[in-house]
């Protein structure tokens, strides 16, 4: 007898990939063979797009040429310019951008070409735009407007200084730069998977995009970090603990613990934790941190288990001053280099992705006309 199918695809090997790798007992993340904390605070966002999508480390030369790509397609095109006003008044953040990711494909100069070249220049487009969408939809939902790029500024102090209308310090531009490598890829995640599967069709870039910022959007894949804000916003700064222990004993779910995949700490939440509590202590007020610890204390002692990615990630992004309601587009920006990257690794070798499926419907079923039934 055949072996029942795994539920979920737990633990099957969908695809073979040279972007990135977790050891999940050890708790531990590399991109192309670097260890995440080797990379977390060294690194810039821009050096691991290029690592993700180009293959290696960038010199200075080959960092300056990359970072020109990325400036040169950093505005998006007519078509989307003139539909985003439009589309902000009727769709939410992650709605949004599903729509106008799929408009910048009319509007991309190598929209018709699967092509080597035609893809790595597709990447560095939609890496350098998404971080403009999401800007663009918040100042078209909120009637502001959004400054003008600086290009002494990196892709994270752009995004800062566009998205809340104020230059952010340095040490806030270099926080936000750590967050968006420690989200830039993660193996075979479900938003991932369904952009592999689009390309594996042979299907063009911007729908593998599409695709993936679809499945992103579900809130068992994206949006806990927001869910996360949402739990340290609605219970008493006091009354932590109480208030965690009464969601667990009525069966609720507290949103930012636990992995599929890993059995210890989530690496990149030992980062981020770092980053709230420094957060915390600039901005004077160290309440969502100090909820957050004790939030964790909690849910360990009574569940085992370990903050993941989305946990510190809530109040990092609280503390820089971004709207709750677009965390799980931040997300995107960051993992739009990882996205990318598999695209070109799928159509480079590629074949498609077919699996099977077990029936478990009825059988020997009999016709009968529509008056006999």
């Amino acid at each position: 007898m055949a072996d029942k199918p795994t539920k979920g695809l737990a633990d099957v090997v969908a695809a073979s990939t040279a972007l990135s790798d977790i050891d999940g007992k050890a708790g531990r993340l590399f991109y192309r063979g670097y260890d995440i904390h080797d990379l977390a605070g060294r690194a810039t966002f821009e050096e691991v797009a290029h690592l993700l999508q180009r293959g290696k480390l960038p010199d200075r030369a080959e960092l300056a040429g990359y970072s020109e790509s990325l400036a040169a397609g950093r505005e998006p095109g007519p078509l989307v310019a003139a539909n985003i006003d439009e589309i902000a008044g009727k769709q939410t953040p992650m709605e949004a951008l599903r729509s106008l990711v799929s408009l910048s494909a009319a509007d991309d100069p190598d929209k018709d070409s699967i092509a080597p070249e035609a893809n790595l220049r597709k990447a560095a487009r939609l890496t350098a735009q998404q971080p403009v969408l999401v800007a663009r939809y918040h100042a078209a939902r909120t009637g502001g407007s959004v400054p003008d790029a600086d290009p002494e500024l990196s892709i994270a102090g752009n995004f800062l200084l566009q998205v809340t209308g104020r230059r952010p310090g340095p040490r806030e531009v270099e926080i936000f730069d750590e967050c968006l490598v420690l989200h830039a890829d993660h193996t075979m995640n479900a938003s991932t998977f369904a952009a592999r599967v689009c390309a594996a069709t042979l299907s063009d870039m911007h729908s593998a995009i599409v695709a993936a910022i679809g499945t992103l959007k579900g809130p068992l894949h994206g949006g806990a970090n927001e869910q996360v804000m949402k739990t340290l916003e609605s219970i008493p700064a006091d009354g932590v603990a109480q208030a965690v222990r009464d969601k667990l004993a009525g069966g609720e779910k507290i949103m930012g613990f636990g992995h599929r995949v890993y059995k210890t700490e989530d690496p990149r939440a030992t980062h981020l934790r770092r980053m709230s509590a420094e957060l915390a202590e600039a901005a004077g007020d160290d309440t969502y941190y100090r909820m957050s610890k004790e939030m964790e204390e909690v849910v360990f002692e009574a569940k085992g288990l370990y903050p993941n990615v989305d946990f510190y990630a809530a109040s990092v992004y609280h503390y820089l001053g971004i709207p709750t309601d677009l965390f799980t587009p931040v997300f995107s920006i960051s993992r739009m280099s990882g996205w990318t990257a598999h695209v070109i690794e799928q159509h480079a070798d590629n074949r498609l992705i077919r699996p099977d499926s077990e029936y478990i419907g009825e059988t020997d079923q009999k016709w009968k006309p529509i008056d006999e039934r």
